[in-house]
This record gives C-alpha cells, structure tokens and sequence, in this order.
C-alpha cells in the first residue's frame, strides 16, 4: 500500500513539474524548431496558397504556413506594417504601392455568375451596368422570367470588387446590391441558392465549382466565355494576376517559399484549383 501511494505521489510530482513548466515556456520537443510564414489577404489566393502551404511542409517539416483571407487590402497593408510575412493579393500592386515587391504565382479572372436555372445566357457590357446601377431590376428585360433581379456585390477591400468596379467605369457609390458578400464562395453559394441572383466572383472558383455539379453558370463577357482556357491563351478581357506580396526583397524562408510557389513543384495544385500557372 505504502509502495503505490509512493507511486501516486511521484507521478503527481511530476505531472505538476512538467506543467510548470510548460506554463514557464520550457519545451522538450521541437516546437522551438518550428518557422512559421503567416500569410494574409486575398480571399481568391487563400485556398491556393494553403493547399501550396501543406506541400511545402511536407518538404521542409519544421515550417508551418498559417493562411488567413481578409481580401486583398488587408494583404497588401499587412506586409507593409510587417503584421504578415506575406500578403495575398489578386490583382497587380497599385502606383501607391510600389514600395512593395509582388511576385505573381497564377493568373485568374473575373466572371459574372448566375442561377444555373437561369435562362439567361448572356449579358452585354451595358446590361450590366444596368443592373449594378439599378436601371434593370427585373430580368424579364434581358430575355428572362419575369422575375426581380437579386444584385449580389462585394466587399469593400476585395480587389475582386476593384477589378469589377475598373473594368465596367463605376464607382461602388452607384451600385444598388441587395446582397454584400466577402468571399468567393460566399458569392457562389448566395447566388446557387437563390434562382434570380446575379454576382461577380474569380473565374478559376466559378467553373470549379460549375464543373463539381454546383447550380451555377458563367456568363461570357464581351461574347467570350469565362473560362480557364480563355484565361490560358489571354483572349478573356477581365483577367487578373494571383501575386504574393512582401514588404523587403525576400530572404531565407519566405524566400524560399515563394520560389516554391512559383514553380512547376506546384502547378498541379494550380491546375486543379483551376487557374493557370505562371512556371514553364
């Protein structure tokens, strides 16, 4: 008896020791080791960059890659303020941020998404802008049913917005939406679940999920569908770059990383997230 409360009493010792010092920040194992990149931004780069992240470290087992969305301004404001290794954007740096370095690992677009039960099957350029703007609120005057048009847009802070707001000469202040949304599946699960929605959303997120049997379609623009091969031979007029961002000239490991995300070690990742590699 004397012999197993002996036994209970040391293992409560050193129960409490190691907790006391874990608390102190004392390890034995390798957490110590570990690097972590954290990068931030882009809702379209996100996915991308986490499924790049796991790869990476299968390769090198003492980084870990923390991917956080939040758009692409928060990427780009991040690397300049050092809150993010790396900052995710979907677009090309702006005049005002050339003091950053962008390094391109895709190439995506931008395409008008809506209902798969939708028979419409095309929009010109000012038919959007009609719609956007509110001079169309029913798509019985497009050539569909005689139904109310729900206008989904995006966030402020979304380049996805920038782009779309650039390409059709508007300014946010003029768009009439009914829905605002973050992200691109927020944008494609709005507009699958509701048959007389309309939005904008990353060309690669669209047809892939169109093509795993999610009740969207693509509309073309400018008569030329939205699609990864249009994207691939340059002829679709609203692409967009895929770019990782770092406030200094990148050195040892986020260096690194970024050569690994530019390379042909990941374009199988980009390929199956359908969008288009930049490496050979």
């Amino acid at each position: 008896m004397k012999k197993l409360i002996l036994v209970v009493l040391t293992l409560i010792m050193i129960i409490t020791a190691w907790s006391y010092l874990k608390i102190e920040g004392i390890h034995f194992d390798n957490e110590a080791d570990i690097e972590k990149l954290i990068l931030t931004g882009s809702s379209t780069v996100a996915p991308l960059a986490a499924e790049i992240g796991k790869r990476f470290e299968s390769l090198n087992p003492n980084v870990r890659v923390d991917v956080q969305t939040g758009g692409s301004s928060r990427g780009v404001n991040d690397a300049r303020a050092g809150l993010a290794d790396i900052g995710m954007a979907s677009r090309a740096l702006k005049d005002s941020e050339a003091d950053l370095h962008s390094y391109t690992i895709a190439l995506d677009g931008i395409s008008i998404i809506v209902n798969e039960a939708n028979p419409v099957t095309s929009l010109t350029q000012q038919q959007i802008i009609d719609i956007y703007t509110g001079e169309i609120t029913n798509w019985k005057a497009v050539g569909g049913n005689d139904r109310p048009i729900t206008v989904v847009n995006k966030a402020e802070g979304h380049s996805t917005l920038e782009l779309f707001l650039h390409h059709f000469g508007l300014q946010n202040t003029q768009v009439k939406p009914h829905v605002v949304i973050g992200d691109n599946q927020q944008g494609i699960k709005t507009v699958a679940g509701n048959p007389d929605a309309i939005g904008y959303v990353s060309v690669g997120s669209a047809e892939y999920e169109a093509s795993h049997g999610v009740s969207i379609k693509l509309l073309p623009l400018q008569n030329i569908a939205a699609s990864v091969k249009n994207l691939r031979n340059r002829t679709f007029p609203l692409s967009r770059p895929l770019n990782l961002v770092t406030k200094n000239e990148p050195s040892g490991m986020i260096k690194t990383f970024i050569e690994f995300a530019r390379s042909e070690q990941v374009n199988d990742i980009i390929a199956a997230q359908y969008f288009v590699p930049v490496a050979p």
